[in-house]
C-alpha cells in the first residue's frame, strides 16, 4: 500500500460530497470524519452544482434513488468533471430492478466516473455478464477479474470489484487484487457505500487512480481486521464502533493486532 496516500488525505481534510443513500448516511460520514475527510450529504437539485464544485470529491450512490434526486446526481458529477474533480459511483443494487439500472445507465450516458465500485453482481450487470443477485446483495459466482477489466474497458474508468477478494482495474488492463477485510463488514448497513466515500477520499491525492483506490480498500479491510479483533467485540454491534475507531488509526498501528 502506498501509506502516503492515506497520510495526504489526513493532512488535507478533503470535502467529500455525498449523494448517497439515506440509510447509510450518518454512518458514513461518521466513517469519513474518523478517516480524516470531511463530509458533506447535499442532495438537493438546486445546489447540487455549486456543492459539487467547490468539493474535492465526489460520491454518487444510487441506493435509495428516486427520480426526484437523480437530477442533482447528473449535474454534481457534470460540475466535477468540468473542474477535474473526481466522482465515485457506487451502482447499489442495479441488478434488483430495471428503475435502477436504467438511472445508472443515465448517469454512465452523461458523466464520466474516475471510479465505479460495486460487488461482482453489480458490476458484472454493467457489463451484462450472467450473475446472481439477491435484492442488492450478490449471491453468484464469477470471474471478479475479468468483471474488473470489463468495466474498466468499456467505461474507460477505474474498476472496483468487492468481494472476498477485491480486484481493481484500470483501463490498461492490468489488475490489483486485495485480500484485508472480515466478514463482520458483511453483517453491517453501509460498509459498501462508505467504502465508496472513502475511495472518492484516497482520489484527492496525488498518486494514480488506481494506486489510490487499492491504498482505500485496502486500508479499509485492514482497519476491519483489527476491530475484529478486538477483545470487545463478540458481533456485529460491537463491531461498529470498533470499526470507525479503527479508520482513524495509522497504518501500523492497524498491523499490529
Amino acid at each position: 500500500m502506498n501509506t502516503s496516500i492515506i497520510e495526504q488525505v489526513r493532512e488535507a481534510n478533503p470535502l467529500i460530497h455525498n449523494l448517497t443513500n439515506e440509510v447509510v448516511m450518518n454512518f458514513t460520514a461518521n466513517g469519513l470524519l474518523a478517516f480524516g475527510a470531511s463530509p458533506i450529504m447535499a442532495k438537493a437539485t438546486e445546489e447540487a452544482e455549486e456543492m459539487a464544485s467547490i468539493s474535492n470529491g465526489v460520491l454518487i450512490n444510487i441506493g435509495t434513488s428516486t427520480l426526484t434526486e437523480l437530477p442533482a446526481m447528473k449535474l454534481a458529477g457534470k460540475a466535477a468533471n468540468k473542474k477535474d474533480i473526481p466522482v465515485v459511483l457506487d451502482p447499489v443494487g442495479i441488478g434488483a430492478t430495471s428503475f435502477r439500472k436504467d438511472v445508472v445507465k443515465q448517469l454512465l450516458q452523461e458523466v464520466q466516473f474516475t471510479v465505479i465500485k460495486g460487488n461482482a453482481g453489480e458490476m458484472a450487470k454493467l457489463v451484462d455478464m450472467p450473475w446472481k443477485v439477491k435484492g442488492v446483495e450478490s449471491v453468484g459466482d464469477g470471474d471478479g477479474k475479468e468483471i474488473a477489466k470489463k468495466v474498466a474497458n468499456m467505461y474507460h474508468t477505474t474498476a472496483v470489484v468487492t468481494g472476498e477478494t477485491d480486484y481493481i482495474c484500470s483501463n490498461n488492463e492490468t489488475v490489483i487484487e486485495n485480500r484485508s477485510g472480515h466478514v463482520y463488514l458483511e453483517k453491517i448497513t453501509g460498509a459498501g457505500c462508505l467504502l465508496g466515500s472513502i475511495i472518492a477520499a484516497c482520489l484527492t491525492t496525488d498518486a494514480k487512480v488506481e494506486e489510490q483506490a487499492f491504498a482505500a480498500v485496502q486500508f479499509y479491510g485492514l482497519a476491519a481486521e483489527y476491530a475484529a479483533k478486538q477483545e470487545h467485540v463478540q458481533g456485529s454491534g460491537s463491531f461498529l464502533p470498533a470499526f470507525i475507531d479503527a479508520l482513524s488509526n495509522e497504518i501500523d498501528q492497524l498491523n499490529t493486532k
